[in-house]
Order: C-alpha cells, then structure tokens, then sequence
C-alpha cells in the first residue's frame, strides 16, 4: 500500500464489528494522491495524503 511521503501515513488495521458482534479483521487505508512538485530545485513526484495536500496548497496560497 502505499504511504504519506510527508507525514508517513499508511495502512491502520481493526476490527469489523457487525450489529449481531461478530468480529472480523478490516483496513482503514489512506487517501494517498500522487503530486508532482519541486523538492530542493528538481522535480519529483510524491505521495501526499489529502490533509497534506491541503496544508501544502494553503501554504502557496499564503506566498
């Protein structure tokens, strides 16, 4: 799966419990997007999660 390059999000794992609690196992996975941007003057492509993204966008905004 994949993981947040920025944050370091990745898979969390649980447990599905129905209405008669019966358990069986079950993933929250990430919202993992991949983006293209400038890292030290090069162009690289990057995982970022949806928070992440947002944070970035805000922070070109701001500039």
């Amino acid at each position: 799966m994949a993981k947040c390059d920025i944050c370091g999000k990745g898979v969390s794992f649980g447990i599905k419990v129905s209405h008669s609690h019966r358990r069986s196992n079950r993933t929250w996975k990430p919202n993992v997007h991949k983006m293209r941007t400038t890292v030290n003057g090069t162009h690289k492509t990057i995982n970022v999660c949806s928070r992440c993204l947002r944070t970035l966008r805000k922070e070109t905004k701001a500039v």
